[in-house]
């Protein structure tokens, strides 16, 4: 399968092959990490389709949008997997998937498993604002232009004052987005962190629904 690139995957997404009796249901920003993780486990009967990153900006949505598309794609695959976390529906996204008989990831977000859901909740970071590997790629379109800071630089306090870091959950030993993630802490005037996770428990909670 060729990636797309992470403005099509923030847009529009991923589309599934149709090939494949498990469909992994995800979001955009999660689309490399999971296909390397097909590839790495010769998974040739998981197939992904992601929605688009930007629906974390109005995730609201996110519940009704992963509702079409299982009703969409349920009829072509035994099974559906949802490759999200909670991400700021506020139990919304956990009651629609009980409600149509599908399972998702467990925890808030998906920097809590990329970090490990136990070891995130041990730190209880509550000043720190997290960087993915993607969200260091698209800093400035989810994030800057996502929350009108390119306009309104007036709402960086509003927004941003409560907290004090910015840290990079790394799921790539990659400079050149290390680079990305120190100037997005510049942007925003928060220190930096760099903590590599690899791909934290979402490599689990694949291999369990990979069965």
């Amino acid at each position: 399968m060729v990636i797309p690139s992470d403005t099509e995957l923030t847009e529009s997404g991923l589309s599934a092959t149709g090939r494949g009796r498990i469909l992994v249901l995800a979001c955009g920003a999660l689309a490399r990490e999971i296909l390397a993780l097909i590839a790495l486990n010769g998974w040739d009967h998981v197939d992904l389709q992601c929605l688009p990153a930007k629906l974390h900006n109005t995730p609201d949505q996110i519940p009704q949008a992963v509702r079409r598309a299982v009703a969409e794609r349920q009829p072509d695959y035994d099974r559906i997997f949802v490759a999200y976390a909670d991400c700021g529906t506020g139990g919304l996204l956990e009651a629609a998937c009980a409600e149509i008989g599908v399972a998702m990831i467990a925890g808030p977000h998906c920097y809590a498993f990329f970090d490990g859901l136990a070891a995130f909740a041990e730190r209880d970071e509550m000043d720190a604002f997290f960087l993915t590997d993607f969200l260091a790629r698209q800093f400035d379109t989810l994030v800057w232009k996502g929350l009108k800071l390119d306009r309104h630089p007036q709402l960086l306090p509003m927004i941003f004052g409560h907290y004090t870091r910015v840290v990079y959950l790394a799921q790539t030993e990659d400079p050149g987005l290390t680079r990305l993630a120190e100037a997005a802490a510049d942007k925003l005037g928060l220190r930096f962190e760099r903590r590599f996770t690899g791909y934290g428990d979402l490599a689990q909670a694949l291999e369990a629904q990979a069965v």
